[in-house]
């Protein structure tokens, strides 16, 4: 169905095969059609998305599923164009749905096929360049007019199933390709040269200090995120850039005390574009000093049904016992990565 594609196609945007099926599966069971995704919490989507990584996928795909049935009777629109407007779906996507749902003539060019149609026509420089993205597109444009118009959504599968296993990253399966005789690639001996990787940048690293606070019933206290920014919209722990932050933070908002807090070893998490250095530190508390819509206590059995970054979850579902107790207050920086 039109809306099992679009799904398939949002999680294995820069997710593989592999990790993406058992999510797929359990997703359509909570979510089996477009309304019923449309009309689901906030929290029960990014509870299902968990650990999916990339949640800003997870938001659109609700967001698109809501404008579906506000303006298209529950369903995806049947153009390129109303498809492309869609958040979360760029020209690729849509040409995929509309090639796979319902046999279209439309090229696409995912990662996949960008390193496809490098290696066969041994296009230089880094694919995620205007320049030759533009080359890409239009060799993809120019390929698509000769499939037979009954193999269309074949064609379209094959290509980026092509990229996944057989033309892959590292070590491809040449000596099986389909393409291996016209392959420039192969034939001037550059398969390891292309595509042109992305200039290196090394990643920056960054510290910061979370709250592992329970109360009396052994319930965990969590913050839900803002709208936008690293795991936004997800409920993790009260975090902030430095230590001083976070004891003005917890004075301001818990009944307790931070003076004998115990830390966990720092838990390291790499990003898109950062590496994060996370010191964790357990402590029991009373409770809040009054309600907070952002903050709410969560028994152990509840967690599943919450939105969780990754990390956060595996900490928590471990049972975060301390590692070796530390007599510390929060004023000034948290310790670096190094001194633990």
């Amino acid at each position: 169905s039109p809306y099992r594609v679009w799904l398939s196609e949002i999680m294995l945007q820069q997710t593989q095969v592999s990790t993406v099926i058992p999510y797929f599966l359990a997703f359509l069971r909570v979510f089996p059609t477009l309304p019923d995704l449309a009309a689901a919490s906030n929290d029960a989507v990014m509870a299902q998305w968990a650990g999916l990584g990339y949640y800003a996928r997870a938001r659109n795909l609700h967001a698109a599923a809501q404008r579906c049935v506000a303006e298209h009777g529950g369903t995806l629109p049947r153009d390129v164009e109303a498809l492309n407007a869609l958040p979360g779906i760029g020209r690729s996507t849509a040409a995929a749905i509309l090639s796979q749902a319902w046999n279209d003539r439309l090229a696409i060019l995912d990662g996949n096929v960008k390193r496809v149609l490098t290696r066969y026509h041994g296009i230089e420089g880094f694919p995620g360049l205007p320049a030759v993205e533009k080359v890409l597109w239009a060799l993809a444009d120019a390929h698509v007019q000769h499939v037979p118009d009954a193999r269309l959504a074949d064609y379209t599968q094959a290509q980026m199933d092509l990229g996944a296993t057989v033309c892959t990253r590292s070590r491809p399966a040449c000596v099986i390709c389909p393409l291996q005789e016209e392959c420039v690639a192969r034939r001037e001996g550059r398969i390891d040269d292309l595509p042109t990787p992305k200039p290196a940048k090394a990643l920056p690293e960054r510290e910061a200090t979370a709250l592992l606070l329970r109360d009396g019933q052994g319930r965990v206290l969590l913050q839900k995120r803002p709208d936008t920014g690293i795991w936004a919209q997800l409920w993790t722990l009260p975090q902030a850039d430095s230590g001083s932050d976070l004891q003005d933070w917890f004075d301001a908002h818990v009944d307790g005390s931070l003076d004998d807090a115990d830390a966990l070893p720092v838990l390291e998490h790499t990003f898109s574009h950062y590496r994060l250095h996370l010191q964790v530190l357990v402590q029991g508390v009373h409770g809040l000093r009054q309600e907070h819509p952002g903050l709410r206590w969560v028994a152990a059995a509840d967690l599943p049904s919450l939105g969780l970054p990754a990390p956060i979850r595996k900490l928590l579902a471990s049972g975060a016992p301390p590692a070796r107790p530390k007599r510390r207050t929060m004023r000034g920086a948290p310790p670096s990565p190094e001194s633990e």
